[in-house]
């Protein structure tokens, strides 16, 4: 049977030459794999793909899409924010049917189909990482996954509910309409590109709003800029603090992070055959 697949971009473009690249390896690796790229994955408005109306009408058309199986987000980048409250609003049953996946700033939509119960949301690799070391290897994994082959999925999986967000993406989430609800869940965060002030500052934040959470797993914080002095404390010391002080249980390290080895987890409880 023929697994349809269609990439959007939220944020972000993507690159054709990236798209094509990710078509070439899907056709000639998964022959029961039928792979689209909206065509407004390629529009360009300022930073984004497309304005806000047409990223939004991409996203609901596709999602509510009867013959698509799955949404892979093509990019990360900032935008999903802007279209996830009235693209929630236009969804239909088609909608609950199928597997968004993603990660980045796509957590904010991941986040917002969770919290409504709608498919199901997968933190994972994005079809631009296709350019990064190992991407080939990335892409092969979410095509494998979407179209039900077995997968190793994230190995800390532990059979409570679990999550995955982007810190920074998590940190504007909180407090919003679009914010789950993560009593019991073990949350998985990772972060690219900030100081780790910053880093600290969203651990402060975030951790006001995880009270209920079963805990805490710290994934790679990568390509940190070098500030004008040391902060004094490294990104895991920076999670155990602000565990401590809220309460929270800190659970050790995860296997994500803003590279090709992003690993795959399924929001909610992984089903146990694709954790094999």
């Amino acid at each position: 049977m023929t697994t349809r697949i269609t990439c959007v971009c939220p944020g972000k473009p993507i690159l054709r030459d990236r798209a094509e690249m990710v078509l070439a390896l899907a056709a000639a690796e998964f022959p029961l794999v039928d792979l689209r790229f909206h065509p407004q994955c390629f529009l360009e408005q300022g930073h984004f793909a497309g304005d806000d109306m047409q990223r939004l009408a991409a996203f609901v058309a596709v999602a509510n899409d009867s013959e698509v199986d799955a949404v892979w987000f093509a990019m990360g980048g900032y935008g999903s924010n802007r279209i996830a409250a009235p693209a929630l609003a236009q969804l239909g049953e088609a909608a609950r049917d199928k597997t968004y996946l993603g990660y980045s700033d796509a957590g904010t939509l991941l986040g917002a189909l969770y919290r409504h119960g709608l498919g199901q949301p997968v933190h994972g690799p994005l079809a631009g990482d296709i350019r990064r070391d190992g991407g080939d290897d990335a892409v092969r994994r979410v095509l494998r996954y979407l179209s039900g082959q077995p997968v190793a999925l994230e190995a800390g999986l532990d059979g409570r509910p679990t999550v995955a967000f982007n810190l920074m993406t998590l940190a504007m989430l909180v407090g919003t309409e679009l914010m789950p609800d993560l009593t019991g869940h073990v949350v998985l965060l990772e972060e690219v590109a900030e100081h780790l002030y910053a880093v600290d500052r969203l651990f402060f934040h975030v951790t006001q709003h995880l009270g209920t959470v079963a805990g805490i797993r710290l994934g790679r914080v990568s390509d940190v800029p070098e500030n004008d002095r040391p902060f004094g404390m490294t990104e895991e010391e920076i999670a155990r603090y602000w565990c401590q002080r809220s309460g929270i249980a800190y659970l050790g390290r995860a296997d994500i992070g803003h590279d090709a080895a992003n690993a795959l987890v399924p929001f909610g409880v992984a089903p146990a055959p694709l954790q094999a």
